[in-house]
């Protein structure tokens, strides 16, 4: 396997731990509106994200940064292409983060719940626009011989990308709803549950759907092992969440997000974008790689830095692991 192989892989997988873990979280902030009852079960489900939010969100970076500097020209056609979208994506995700951080400095009733519609907002949107942007990859874009995407804003908005945005806009809500129930105790914790066994069958039809459309069009052997796992994972999801088992669903709702992923993926290589216009105009991991030097410099950073940050992250899940409900808000009664 060649270095270029290596860092596509190492970029899927970067992906991966992004949805799995901003899933959720987008999940969270989605439900604020659909599971909680009052602004204090509000703030129980933002406490529940609450020290690991940001954490997640350094692997969306360590993506867009590994894309950067192992594929540059990947980078470059992906961005000027999917300007706007991302562009949207970006202005939730600076939004999201102030509204974390300002909701609680003032106590007017007015301000807090404007901050927490911009939580649902900026939660909802990029959970439905990455969906948009990986179906449009897998899809294939116009992309001319000079690498130059030369579609139009409304090229991305077909129904194959769209459904794809619907999939993890759903995913991601049962994922959050599943980590809810993990998170919490009480009533809270019961309506989650049952929640998140409604969102699962949800999710499941768009999903299926998808991942045969995906399978059918472009799939091989190897992403058809992937649609599998993400179907059975899927249904052993739901299944565990109905019989009480938190730990267990929210493991396999992260599964699946990570076969899906991982099914789309492996239907690009050894593209990295199509081009709907020729195929020989396509990017593949060989015409838009860094050359070999720089990717070796690269791998050997890696190598040092991502089990530190992987030890840092869980560990901080560790500590934070304890369940919380309505009566640890100090100000609740």
């Amino acid at each position: 396997m060649e270095l270029h192989d290596v860092w596509f892989v190492l970029i899927a997988v970067l992906w991966t731990g992004y949805f799995f873990l901003e899933g959720f979280d987008f999940g969270i902030g989605v439900l604020t509106k659909l599971l909680a009852r009052n602004r204090v079960e509000k703030r129980v489900l933002i406490n529940t994200i609450g020290p690991v939010w940001d954490g997640n969100e350094v692997w969306l970076l360590t993506a867009g940064g590994a894309t950067f500097a192992a594929f540059p020209d990947w980078y470059a056609t992906l961005f000027s292409g999917f300007y706007l979208p991302l562009l949207l994506i970006l202005v939730c995700l600076i939004l999201r983060g102030v509204a974390f951080e300002y909701r609680a400095k003032r106590p007017e009733e007015s301000w807090q719940r404007n901050w927490e519609q911009t939580i649902f907002w900026t939660s909802l949107i990029p959970a439905f626009m990455w969906g948009v942007a990986f179906g449009n990859m897998v899809r294939g874009l116009k992309i001319d011989a000079s690498k130059d995407y030369v579609g139009s804003l409304f090229d991305l908005l077909n129904p194959y990308s769209l459904l794809g945005g619907l999939v993890t806009l759903t995913l991601f809500t049962f994922h959050g709803a599943v980590f809810a129930a993990l998170k919490t105790v009480g009533d809270i914790r019961g309506r989650a549950r049952k929640l998140a066994l409604r969102l699962g069958l949800v999710a499941g039809a768009p999903a299926l759907g998808f991942l045969l459309w995906t399978q059918v069009s472009r799939g091989d052997s190897l992403s058809l092992v992937a649609m599998a796992v993400a179907v059975l994972a899927l249904v052993g999801a739901v299944g565990a969440i109905k019989a009480g088992r938190e730990g267990w669903s929210f493991a396999l709702s992260g599964i699946t997000i990570a076969a899906v992923v991982a099914m789309l993926f492996l239907t690009l290589f050894p593209n990295v974008l199509p081009s709907s216009l020729d195929p020989a105009w396509s990017l593949t991991v060989t015409n838009a790689a860094s050359s070999p030097y720089t990717l070796k410099i690269m791998t050997w950073c890696a190598v040092v830095a991502t089990p530190i940050v992987m030890l840092y992250q869980g560990w901080t899940y560790w500590v934070f692991r304890k369940r919380i409900g309505t009566q640890h808000i100090a100000d609740a009664h």
